[in-house]
């Protein structure tokens, strides 16, 4: 489906005349993308191109928290792309992405921020594994030592 909206936007002004809906084009910008939560249970859902990992999770009831609304300043939205091509697609993560990504429980090779992941046609296919738990300093009753 996403290689269908790749190709779309970029020869838009062969294919215009086909006079394609709203709803097709909608259907046509999405990504499939499996996420597997804590107890090997996969939802698939259909992500539109430009969406964050993030709020697609949160539009289809997915439990990825994502404290701090996206904003860099956590690191609850952690997900891990479970096959190393997938994350080679991805763009590497800033500087910001990786502090954050430094507090995540259960951090692994191919940990992002699920805000920072953004739906794009080569992302296709990509599963997702949701961490069997999270750090929210602010809820988890963290209190900063003076330094």
């Amino acid at each position: 489906m996403g290689s269908a909206c790749f190709w779309f936007l970029n020869f838009y002004h062969f294919v215009l005349p086909l006079a394609i809906s709203i709803n097709d084009w909608n259907l046509l910008c999405r990504i499939s993308v499996t996420f597997v939560d804590k107890d090997g249970d996969e939802t698939v859902i259909n992500v539109p191109i430009g969406m964050s990992m993030l709020e697609a999770a949160h539009e289809n009831d997915i439990e990825l928290e994502g404290a701090c609304e996206g904003s860099l300043a956590c690191s609850t939205c952690h997900v891990i792309v479970t096959d190393v091509d997938y994350y080679n697609k991805l763009e590497d993560p800033e500087d910001e992405e990786n502090d954050m990504l430094d507090l995540a429980f259960g951090l692994t090779e191919t940990s992002r921020l699920g805000c920072q992941v953004i739906a794009s046609p080569e992302l296709d296919g990509i599963r997702l594994a949701l961490p069997a738990a999270t750090r929210n300093f602010a809820v988890d009753g963290h209190v900063p030592k003076p330094h």
